[in-house]
């Protein structure tokens, strides 16, 4: 193992981390990830469940009647700029090309809903269609007017509305209060960079008196940051440590794997988890609301169901019947592979008794993320959400069944771990740590290699209970770019 000197292990113990965690993270580097093994995608009836109108009147009933006995959390990782929305406007300030995007942008200007900021960048008066495009540009996303390319998507005007915008925070309040709130409560936890933390909450002290109005509800926010202690060393290209021009190991933030610790410090019995910029317009939240109920209650009664099972066996292990039955449950509801028709008691309490997910897929039309696959992991096969990273591109067999998936996740998971005492699971002892990924990248003109660690909603939750449930597009809506903000 990596061999630090007095000097690194002082400097890593005051930054929080673990000089023997970041050793064994630094391994990886030489051993490397192995890929994924999918065995086949999953489907409608084959891993994913398509639900009739009636189940989903049914778990829609059954959550409404738990919700306002339950402590209900909305998790929204929200860190990072959204520098990466306005890609193509810093390429034309680079550039000066008129590409046909930045076309698009200058003629559907009026239709964004930061216009009305942007026309304060100029003064009273202004008409921007006579203003040079790369000062228009220059205005919106650099220090020189609103700074939108350095600022966290959560802070950015999204939609518009007859008499005001809304900001995708404000989107996450609307919808909070209509799915995720515990009787006149609503909770909700924003995972933000500490750069951005102060902007957070003066936007949300500034709006969310205006919600708790209209909804009738009291708002709970709170906040975390990516904790330092999850970082991951940094590589040269020979495979050892990379050190900054003053000798200093260089960090780099671990990825959204990291959030694990962020979820596990949340003190819930059922947790909606969301992207900051997968919202919609309020005229339009009508699907998400259902389906959002729809998947919790079902991931509801899957867990007071496998703590009903896992309290039984606990009083009667030995009944022939309860054991059949319970294992039939885990093979239909909970999709586990077991090792025998009849498996050791053991091997039923440990399959079943774990956290539970149950994740939204939308049919595949060409959005980038994860997808639904059966997965082999050692002599077991699993419902697993894989990103393409994890996949062998120089395997045929593999590639292939990667064309065939017909869903994705949208990042749309309802999670539940108490176990049947009550007690939380301690989530990151259910992380598969060799599911994380390897990229190149620069510092300072240097390459460097930087290591992610196992991404949240795949490596990091590997073994969960997992359900997959088919739900309509209408409930994805990613703001990826900028020009996203003119869908319909």
């Amino acid at each position: 193992m990596l061999q630090f000197s007095d000097q690194d292990n002082k400097a890593m113990l005051q930054r929080g981390s673990d000089p023997q965690w970041v050793a064994k993270q630094f391994a990886f580097f030489k051993e490397g990830f192995p890929y994924a093994q999918l065995d086949r995608i999953a489907t409608i009836d084959d891993g994913i469940e398509r639900l009739t109108e009636e189940e989903k009147k049914e778990y829609i009933a059954y959550f409404d009647q738990q919700a306002p006995h339950l402590k209900i959390e909305k998790f929204v990782p929200a860190s990072g700029a959204a520098s990466r929305m306005f890609k193509d406007l810093f390429d034309f300030l680079e550039t000066g090309k008129m590409t046909d995007k930045i076309k698009v942008f200058l003629d559907q200007l009026e239709h964004f809903a930061f216009y009305e900021d942007l026309k304060r960048c100029f003064p009273e008066g202004t008409d921007l269609k006579k203003i040079e495009p790369k000062l228009i540009v220059e205005k919106l996303v650099t220090d020189s007017g609103l700074n939108y390319g350095a600022l966290p998507k959560g802070v950015l005007q999204f939609h518009i509305y007859c008499d005001h915008q809304r900001t995708a925070i404000e989107e996450h309040l609307v919808e909070a209060a209509q799915y995720a709130a515990s009787g006149k409560d609503a909770y909700i936890h924003f995972t933000v960079s500490p750069n951005h933390l102060e902007r957070f909450k003066e936007l949300i002290e500034e709006k969310k008196g205006i919600y708790e109005k209209r909804f009738k509800i009291t708002y709970h926010i709170s906040y975390s940051i990516q904790d330092p202690k999850t970082d991951t060393l940094a590589a040269n290209l020979d495979l050892t440590p990379f050190r900054d021009a003053e000798g200093k190991l260089l960090f780099r933030p671990g990825g959204h794997g990291a959030l694990i610790h962020n979820l596990n410090n949340l003190d819930a019995d059922l947790v909606f988890v969301k992207n900051i910029d997968n919202v919609t317009t309020e005229e339009r939240l009508q699907p998400t609301i259902d389906y959002k109920k729809v998947c919790a209650g079902m991931a509801l009664q899957l867990r007071n169901k496998t703590n009903e099972y896992l309290k039984k066996l606990a009083q009667t292990p030995n009944d022939p019947e309860l054991i059949k039955e319970v294992v039939d449950f885990g093979s239909k509801r909970l999709h586990i592979a077991w090792s025998r028709n009849i498996p050791p008691l053991i091997e039923i309490q440990n399959k079943i008794d774990k956290p539970i997910r149950v994740c939204g897929m939308v049919k595949n039309e060409g959005e980038p993320g994860g997808g639904p696959f059966w997965v082999k992991r050692g002599e077991e096969v699993s419902c697993q959400i894989v990103e393409t990273s994890q996949i062998d591109k120089n395997n045929p067999q593999q590639q292939e069944i990667l064309q065939q998936a017909t869903h994705f996740n949208p990042v749309d998971m309802i999670c539940c771990w108490k176990n049947h005492e009550g007690k939380p699971y301690d989530l990151l002892q259910y992380v598969d740590e060799k599911a994380g990924f390897i990229s190149d990248k620069s510092y300072e003109g240097a390459t460097l290699k930087a290591m992610e660690l196992p991404g949240l909603w795949n490596g990091a939750m590997a073994n969960w209970n997992t359900l997959f449930v088919e739900v309509p597009l209408a409930t994805f809506n990613p703001v990826k770019t900028v020009f996203d903000l003119l869908r319909n």
